[in-house]
């Protein structure tokens, strides 16, 4: 509860609220591609790993002022955070979708804010030969390209 009032999708409703889902999860994209654990940012900005966990869980709606400490420790502009929300995220903002049905919408895992994917990341960015780096990126593009869920 903030300034009593839940964070949620709808009042009352315990359900996150999109847009903080999608902040949450860009947040936790870039503090794992940092390889900075929740406690050291939590320490970095004056918070518990308790509340970093809950912010990228978007069950704490991160206020404009600790958006743009997160920023500044992160590194990334304040807009980072809002980079591929797709027009279906902010259309079921609560605030967008009033009288709409109240259903709670699912939401399908991001491969991007996968810890496969991270550490995929962080492996191809160690190889130093750039050389060996594009051979593998067009490798792994040529893959992907030939599989049986690509077609």
């Amino acid at each position: 509860m903030v300034h009593g009032e839940e964070i949620s999708g709808g009042r009352g409703t315990g359900i996150p609220n999109p847009i903080d889902v999608h902040v949450g999860r860009r947040l936790r994209l870039r503090r794992t591609l940092l390889g900075m654990s929740q406690e050291k940012l939590g320490e970095a900005i004056g918070l518990t790993f308790q509340q970093i966990q809950k912010y990228e869980r978007g069950s704490n709606r991160i206020g404009a002022s600790r958006l743009f400490d997160l920023s500044r420790v992160l590194d990334v502009p304040v807009g980072f955070f809002f980079d591929d929300m797709s027009d279906d995220v902010a259309a079921r903002s609560p605030g967008q979708s009033r009288g709409l049905a109240q259903d709670p919408v699912a939401f399908e895992p991001n491969p991007m804010i996968k810890r496969e994917t991270l550490e995929l990341v962080r492996a191809y960015y160690k190889i130093d030969d750039s050389n060996v780096r594009k051979r593998l990126f067009e490798m792994v593009k040529a893959l992907g390209y030939n599989s049986p869920s690509s077609v």
